[in-house]
């Protein structure tokens, strides 16, 4: 196991390196100039020139982006045009703003699309099957960003049972009036991975229970609860796979639904920095989310090792 974790370790810098180069060029690619935004229309040349060379713009790109490369080793994401702080503190607040609502709406649709899943692979055919089968659709095919504006219509306008926007009052903590901020977001992120999930262990289980293993369970008077256990065991690699991926796209796929409930997270700082053209804040919030990105799935390829030796290679 070690072995493989050291290999795992050793493919994912050349991917680390290859995700600083397209966060670097895209930044590049975009159209428009970070430096215009900081300046009035009638600002001279001369002064366009300074602040280029403040910013070290004015240099090769090549040039550029060793030396930001260089910072980044040393942990400097840089400074942000927008607000003049420190990139790194700036996502250092809006990370954990992201994991609370990414983690609640990991914990709420992984547990829904297990639990449906399950249900609707054990009971094929029948109307628990076509329920769960249409919860799924639906997590599949609302847009996020239109489920979170209807949920403020209906919830915050009309019923005025939760808050449309922003934290509580107390910030992060367990009080009531601050969990009600959360409900909104949690139910708009948790949609889209509970209907893959569904649909993933619906089909895996399905698929498991057709399987002569299971015959061979049964024929021996096992319970139903102990062969349920077995099959669960046997389809828990595709389905882990499947949630960590799911939880890489809850973390990096945030930025409508934050903006939506102006909720300060990665995605809305990114949201701001796309408005303002605050290139090292995009930079630095595109680096950490794929680099989180491609961590996780390495956690992931390791837990379903050890979950399943079989899928164990090198």
């Amino acid at each position: 196991m070690l072995r493989l974790a050291a290999l795992r370790l050793l493919a994912v810098v050349p991917i680390a390196l290859g995700v600083t180069i397209i966060c670097f060029v895209l930044m590049f690619v975009a159209p428009g100039d970070p430096i215009q935004t900081l300046l009035p229309d009638n600002a001279t040349p001369e002064v366009i020139a300074l602040l280029r060379q403040a910013y070290g713009l004015d240099k090769p790109l090549p040039v550029q982006y060793l030396v930001w490369l260089g910072h980044l080793l040393r942990g400097d994401l840089g400074t942000s045009i927008g607000t003049g702080r420190s990139v790194a503190a700036e996502l250092g607040a809006a990370i954990g703003n992201t994991a609370i609502v990414a983690g609640g709406a990991a914990i709420v649709g992984f547990s829904l699309g297990l639990a449906l899943g399950l249900l609707a692979g054990t009971h094929r055919g029948g109307w628990i099957d076509r329920v769960a089968s249409a919860v799924a659709l639906c997590g599949l095919s609302v847009p996020q960003y239109w489920l979170g504006i209807v949920m403020v219509i209906l919830f915050s306008v009309t019923l005025n049972w939760l808050p449309a926007m922003g934290m509580g009052p107390h910030g992060l903590s367990w009080h009531w009036e601050d969990l009600r901020n959360l409900v909104m977001p949690v139910a708009t992120l948790s949609l889209i991975p509970a209907g893959i999930v569904t649909r993933i262990t619906r089909d895996r289980v399905a698929e498991l229970l057709r399987q002569d293993f299971v015959r061979t369970l049964r024929a021996q008077g096992l319970p139903t609860r102990t062969i349920i256990a077995h099959v669960l065991k046997n389809a828990a690699p595709p389905i882990l796979a499947v949630m960590g991926l799911q939880l890489g796209y809850l973390f990096g796929g945030s930025i409508l639904v934050e903006t939506v409930f102006n909720w300060p997270g990665v995605g809305f700082l990114m949201s701001n920095a796309i408005l303002r053209r605050d290139q090292p804040t995009l930079q630095g919030a595109i680096l950490v989310l794929s680099l989180g990105f491609v961590f996780l799935n390495l956690l992931v390829d390791l837990l379903q090792s050890s979950v399943d030796p079989r899928i164990r290679r090198g």
